[in-house]
């Protein structure tokens, strides 16, 4: 552990110092951010009467369109001039969603980072490949200087330019690799195509995020790079990465939140209501240290649940992986849709790859679904296949993958109660991420 004193802290002793937090944190805003001010006293909320953590819910939410209608700075607590940094969040419309850090608020992101890090393995003096974008967006540069609190050694390749890492994977023997899910597969499948061997690279671990990925792809990833692959999830409006980070030796449990400096709640996406752990809800943060811009009852749209394992290595709260986001969440003919629970059920064929799409149209005043899969290259293998020569027509007239086909769609139809049409794909043909995230819709009704 990085932090143990605090990663273990008893649970009575965290509420404590979460309490104490809270209450510093609403007399800050209430006191400096003019949105709350007006925002509480709209609501009839006293900063007297929040009196522990346990009073979090008579708190307001803060939502995405809050920060763009105080933009660019007007959820500061401090001068500009007191200022270290200034990011935007990705993958925006419009304004982008401004977050700036304190130089206090910087060594708190790298405590997290590196809390992180070690959680997945990562030890000082161990090399560092760090494939995340630098620059606007928080997640290069965030990964950089934890892994440098934490002692490791940064290699900051940022994303693209696949045979630069590769040769770069190969030349400096890096044990850690940070990247989106859908690239480090990018990378996997280029050292395959260029028969690569991994004993040619030194990976031993992969710490993945800024995209909702599940148990089929890490699989595919740790297979692939021959390393143990772990989650890491954050968002720049609470920090970046580092918020949660799953242990690298309790995969599949959840990721432990620092909700020591983040307190989380899920909470009903229609009524705003709180919760009981282990129901799936809306993530929802409070920011109890952060200087520059903190955030009361951030509104995520992260579907997710949240519990204690108490046969976990540490005692803060844990968190699922992301279903999916509220405000992407599909409605195909009055039923809700997220594509994770098509993935769920691509999982169960082992002749297919978990690399897909949904592609969403709309004929008159019916919306429709047609998911696109790629068969397995070990399909390819089994029936001495050459994968250049499956196209999508020689998929269309192969009979064992029509079978699958029909097989897939029925599945789809029994368990989540919507017809979509599965069209199968040659290995590769649905276009990879260079880095950034992958978008598993294509909505083309607009």
């Amino acid at each position: 552990m990085f932090n143990k004193t605090i990663e273990t802290l008893e649970l009575d002793k965290l509420r404590k110092l979460q309490s104490e937090r809270l209450l510093s944190v609403v007399n800050t805003v209430y006191n400096k951010v003019p949105f709350y001010k007006n925002l509480f006293d709209k609501k009839g909320i006293k900063v007297s009467d929040i009196k522990s953590i346990n009073d979090i819910h008579k708190l307001p939410f803060t939502k995405k369109e809050d920060l763009r209608d105080q933009y660019p700075f007007g959820f500061l607590t401090v001068p500009e001039s007191k200022l270290a940094r200034i990011h935007c969040s990705s993958g925006t419309t419009g304004k982008p969603t401004v977050v700036a850090y304190t130089e206090k608020d910087l060594q708190l992101f790298s405590e997290v980072v590196a809390r992180s890090l070690t959680a997945a393995g990562a030890k000082p003096g161990m090399k560092i490949h760090n494939a995340y974008g630098y620059g606007l967006f928080t997640g290069g540069i965030g990964i950089h200087y934890g892994a440098e609190k934490l002692g490791m050694t940064v290699i900051p390749v940022s994303g693209g330019m696949t045979e630069r890492q590769i040769n770069l994977l190969r030349d400096f023997k890096s044990e850690v690799l940070c990247c989106t899910p859908s690239y480090a597969l990018t990378i996997a499948h280029e050292l395959k195509k260029r028969n690569i061997p991994l004993s040619e690279i030194n990976l031993k671990y992969a710490v993945l995020g800024a995209e909702p990925w599940t148990e089929a792809i890490r699989t595919e990833v740790e297979k692939g790079l021959g390393v143990t692959a772990t989650n890491i999830f954050g968002l720049s409006e609470i920090i970046g990465p580092g918020v949660s980070q799953e242990a690298y030796n309790e995969k599949g449990t959840g990721s432990y939140i620092w909700e020591d400096h983040f307190f989380p709640e899920v909470v009903d996406k229609n009524t705003g209501e709180p919760l009981p752990y282990g129901e799936e809800g809306v993530l929802v943060f409070t920011t109890l240290t952060k200087e520059a811009m903190p955030f009361i009852r951030y509104w995520t749209n992260d579907i997710c649940s949240i519990n204690y394992d108490k046969q976990g290595s540490r005692t803060h709260i844990k968190m699922s992986p992301i279903k999916g986001r509220a405000d992407e969440m599909l409605i195909i003919r009055g039923v809700n849709l997220f594509h994770t629970q098509v993935e769920e059920l691509i999982n169960d064929f082992s002749e297919l790859a978990p690399n897909y799409q949904l592609i969403i149209t709309r004929k008159g005043s019916m919306d429709n679904v047609e998911v696109k899969v790629e068969v397995s290259e070990n399909y390819y293998k089994e029936q001495r296949l050459n994968g250049d020569l499956l196209n999508t027509e020689t998929i269309q007239n192969n009979e064992n993958l029509t079978v699958l086909t029909k097989k897939l769609e029925k599945k789809i139809k029994n368990n989540i109660g919507i017809t979509m049409r599965v069209k199968l794909q040659s290995c590769h043909q649905i276009p990879k991420s260079e880095g950034g995230k992958l978008s598993r819709i294509v909505d083309l009704r607009k």
